[in-house]
């Protein structure tokens, strides 16, 4: 994933995976990568990754969207 951009951060699996969801209806490509510890799955992180070309829009994107 060289040169990819992070552009969200949660501890929470689904909140990213609707994030991708919701980049993907624009034609944005993105990666969930899980840095979750195996042995726990309570510490760590789930970021969401794109490419450097589409970062200005996927975080406009991520800014108008709310996840409950």
């Amino acid at each position: 994933m060289e040169n990819w951009t992070c552009v969200y951060t949660t501890n929470q699996v689904y909140k990213a995976e609707a994030v991708k969801n919701l980049l993907a209806e624009e034609n944005i490509e993105a990666v969930v990568v899980d840095k979750k510890d195996s042995a726990s799955l309570v510490f760590g992180e789930v970021e969401l990754y794109v490419q450097p070309e589409d970062e200005n829009m996927a975080v406009e994107l991520i800014k108008g969207f709310r996840i409950e």
